[in-house]
């Protein structure tokens, strides 16, 4: 049996050989014939992105074998035999790897709070294992409920290395933590001003920029402690997707009320249109189609009849809109959009003279918020 955790090394060399087997020469990658293949896509030269001393190890540290294992705490544990949860002690990143195997592409969300790079040394001794928030109620900055009882120290620099250091310990874990995640899995990670800058551009690198949901600002302190000019009253959280959702879950509404109705109850109007320029019509061909509006044919809620062909009074072509340089496309394919024409989708004049294809929305949902007031 081989104790070792998943070869992470080489189930990304396994990656490229099924996107671009043309390249691979006696079990080898040829770099020469990828870049080949590629073409004007690869470029070696300066390009935008997050540098830091020490970033080249990272990856080391993410392809080394670890054959560390779980082992079970039974005196511990409550109803091992039929529980359906899973509670691990121990370094983070050792344990990723362990699970990795297990349950690689099957996790639904990731919440974590990592250390905040606050500039106290003592969070780079014993291998990143001190949570900023441990570490600061053992120097008696917070109590025990997580309150601020002494503000100082909070603020200094580490020296050179600082963010070095902090990126180093988390690129790894993020990286693996993604490999966890389900093609419709979320992550969510807390933060503050010391890094909230470099995290986002490090989750850019390892999510995709496409798959950033948010950047949210939690009030955790209406009060706001002091910093020397400016009361913080909040951390931020960022919100990341393992891969392009169309929406992401909204919060119910009791009581809502709808601007149009129908034979099937109220609804809002929402763009048909996919407003994300990552999605365009270069890579998504198959949803670049235009739709043809009749102005003569308007219902009660001044909505306009269309189809998927021209043809009688249904004249007028509308395509997706150019949106900083890109064609974009619609949310639905055709075959789906046939299905729902005229009932669920239809034109909108717009003030310009145009027309605008529409979704009814029907869902007694508000989306979630950017600010979060609720401690």
């Amino acid at each position: 049996m081989n104790g070792y955790n998943d070869n992470i090394h080489q189930q990304q060399i396994d990656k490229l050989v099924q996107l671009f087997p043309e390249v691979v020469t006696e079990g080898k990658i040829d770099w020469q014939k990828l870049q080949s293949t590629l073409g004007e896509a690869v470029d070696l030269g300066e390009r935008y992105g997050l540098g830091w001393k020490g970033k080249s190890d990272v990856f080391a540290a993410i392809q080394e074998k670890t054959v560390q294992t779980l082992h079970l705490d039974r005196a511990n544990s409550v109803d091992w035999d039929t529980t359906g949860n899973m509670f691990i002690e121990g370094d983070n990143l050792a344990t990723l790897k362990i699970l990795h195997k297990a349950y690689y592409g099957k996790v639904k969300m990731i919440y974590i709070d990592p250390p905040y790079n606050t500039g106290n040394d003592f969070i780079y001794n014993d291998d990143f294992k001190q949570t900023r928030r441990s570490y600061e109620e053992e120097a008696g900055i917070t109590d025990d409920e997580g309150n601020v009882v002494r503000d100082d120290g909070l603020r200094t620099n580490t020296g050179g290395h600082k963010h070095s250091n902090w990126l180093n310990m988390m690129y790894p874990r993020l990286f693996l933590a993604r490999n966890l995640l389900r093609q419709d899995g979320v992550i969510f990670v807390s933060i503050d001003d010391n890094e909230v800058h470099n995290l986002r551009l490090m989750m850019n690198e390892i999510f995709g920029e496409e798959n950033f949901v948010a950047e949210i600002a939690v009030v955790g302190n209406p009060r706001g402690r002091d910093y020397g000019g400016v009361a913080l009253m909040h951390e931020y959280m960022l919100v990341y997707q393992r891969s392009y959702l169309n929406e992401i879950n909204s919060l119910t509404e009791e009581g809502k009320k709808f601007p149009y109705s129908d034979e099937n109850g109220g609804f809002e109007v929402r763009e048909l249109r996919n407003r994300n320029i990552a999605f365009n019509k270069i890579n998504r061909p198959n949803l670049y189609y235009p739709f043809f509006v009749d102005p003569t044919k308007k219902d009660k809620n001044d909505l306009f009849a269309i189809s998927l062909e021209k043809h009688d009074g249904y004249a007028v072509e509308v395509f997706p809109k150019e949106s900083q340089g890109f064609y974009t496309v619609w949310r639905w394919g055709k075959e789906k959009a046939k299905k729902f024409l005229n009932k669920e989708i239809k034109a909108k004049a717009m003030q310009d003279g145009g027309y605008q294809i529409i979704e009814k929305y029907r869902k007694t949902t508000r989306m979630a918020r950017s600010v979060w007031s609720d401690k």
